[in-house]
């Protein structure tokens, strides 16, 4: 090779490193902003509903504001009936938006409406049964039926505004963009907050709760349209090839599979509670729970930042990458884990006590069962996004039909016995189905060994038991008199855990990684 030519080849590779880094940099920039972004709605929305939930259980009573609950689940199975085509979008245009043309992005969103246009007679079908029989599984007096009725009828109209919503929406997501909402979505929020209060003040109570979150719904789709309208040049939709709509359909069947099916798996616990014991009890559980799902909230923000880049990366088959990838993920979401879930079970009981009263708090392993309940599922979603992004979704929702019938099965058996604790058990057993086959499908999929690696999981896990375990035994004799003491403690522990978790559970790889990805966003920031 002439000096010529070695000096071309030198900087040739200095530029391509120069761009795999900027790449890079890039991802973890708009990941950060993201995670910025949902960080902020989820705070917003966090504090509105912990300053709402004790308006809402005092203005409707307990029994009643578990029937708002049976309601609201009720109406998340059906988004199994339209197909979700939006949730098809958003992945296809994370998967190749940095592939395909802007005209056949425009096709897919054309093939997207075309989708829902078809599912559109299930879902009228759907409805049509959910409202009939939605007194029936809120087991509530003859006299309480048109008024359960009359709710879900609007929470019905509700869903079909956030159908339309999320075509923009996922547009937007899809295109690693969604940091652009940041502030407006959480000042809704704060709107929606309003509205409920509103309703329990006129007390317009089932009925004018379900019509302010049309009223909300309407605000927050008007938004996400002027969003991308400004952010994304090439929105629109043109009209699709028949066998891209095939290609969409074939894709948007198993995304109504795997919802259909997920809505049994992740979503059923208030409804089995609420069917195999009560209303009141599923209060209970839904307030002990409060601060679990706040926590897989969190974590999912942290997901939700990644997964739009990450699919990217898949789409341009980059498989070693996509790996390393998803291993931070992994590593991020663990240590988040460890430190917010010590911090929960040192501290629920007394913040149940101080915010609705000591008759809600589910007791000691039940509100340890929650906590290991979230964790999981946190790691399987971990999984589901990461097989979501590579758009081959057979197996796993073959494996999801499996871990659902165990997961409703055994939690109808064992509600009896142990009550809420025996719903959370029956959870965590059923979903080890999908804790041991989503790695191996994932690890298929990115061109990877299927063996597992189990001394990788071994410190993490042993340390994850321990912090857990002496964090659940001191939570039982720590009761906070004051709001001050319980925030005060509350962030203490989270600072003391998220050490302990640092040192204890990673190993110096691990954390050098997450320490440059930390001074990259330092860097970005500074500049």
């Amino acid at each position: 090779m002439s000096t010529a030519e070695l000096n071309v080849a030198v900087a040739r590779e200095a530029t391509e490193g120069s761009q795999t880094g900027s790449r890079v940099k890039g991802l973890t920039h708009k990941a950060y902003l993201n995670g910025c972004a949902s960080l902020l709605d989820a705070v917003v929305k966090g504090g509105v509903v912990a300053v709402v939930t004790p308006l809402v259980v005092s203005g409707l009573g307990s029994s009643l504001f578990g029937v708002w609950q049976i309601l609201g689940r009720l109406i998340v199975y059906m988004q199994a009936a339209d197909g979700r085509p939006t949730q098809a979008l958003k992945w296809v245009i994370a998967n190749r938006s940095l592939v395909d043309e802007d005209e056949v992005k425009r096709r897919h969103v054309g093939s997207a409406l075309c989708v829902w246009l078809l599912f559109l007679p299930v879902l009228i079908a759907m409805s049509g049964l959910l409202v009939w029989i939605s007194p029936y599984m809120a087991k509530v007096p003859p006299q309480m039926y048109a008024t359960v009725r009359i709710t879900c009828s609007l929470l019905v109209v509700n869903f079909l505004l956030i159908q339309l919503i999320s075509l923009p929406e996922s547009v937007l997501r899809g295109m690693n963009l969604g940091y652009k909402r940041m502030g407006w979505q959480a000042a809704l929020n704060i709107v929606g907050g309003a509205l409920t209060v509103g309703a329990l003040y006129i007390g317009s109570g089932l009925i004018g709760l379900a019509a302010g979150q049309v009223i909300l719904a309407s605000f927050t789709g008007v938004l996400f349209l002027v969003l991308v309208k400004k952010y994304v040049p090439w929105f629109g939709m043109a009209r699709p090839f028949f066998s891209e709509v095939r290609s969409f359909l074939t894709l948007s069947f198993w995304w109504f599979a795997w919802t259909a099916v997920s809505k049994f798996l992740l979503a059923s616990d208030i409804l089995i509670l609420g069917m195999v014991a009560s209303s009141s009890d599923v209060a209970t559980y839904t307030l002990s729970s409060f601060a679990g799902t706040t926590l897989l909230s969190l974590v999912t923000i942290v997901l939700g930042a990644v997964t739009p880049g990450l699919g990217g990366v898949i789409g341009q088959k980059q498989f070693e990458r996509a790996a390393e990838l998803r291993n931070e993920m992994l590593r991020v979401s663990w240590l988040i884990l460890a430190a917010a879930g010590s911090t929960i079970l040192l501290w629920n009981q007394s913040f149940i006590y101080l915010w609705v009263g000591p008759q809600h708090y589910s007791g000691f392993w039940a509100n340890l069962l929650v906590v290991l309940m979230m964790v999981q599922l946190i790691f399987i979603r971990n999984d589901s996004y990461v097989i979501d992004l590579s758009l081959q979704l057979r197996k796993k929702v073959l494996m999801a039909v499996v871990a659902a019938i165990i997961s409703i099965g055994l939690s109808a058996l064992l509600i009896p016995r142990l009550g809420i604790a025996g719903l959370c058990l029956g959870m965590i057993l059923g979903r080890l189905v999908l804790t041991i086959s989503y790695p191996s499908i994932i690890s298929k999929q990115l061109v990877r060994s299927t063996r597992p690696d189990i001394t990788a999981v071994m410190r993490p896990a042993a340390v994850l038991i321990l912090m857990f375990v002496i964090s659940a035994y001191v939570g039982r004799i720590l009761l906070a008199e004051s709001w001050f003491i319980w925030a005060l403690g509350s962030c203490l522990s989270f600072a003391l855990a998220l050490g302990v978790g640092l040192i204890g559970g990673l190993d110096r790889q691990s954390r050098n990684t997450i320490f440059k990805r930390l001074a990259m966003l330092r860097t970005l920031l500074a500049g």
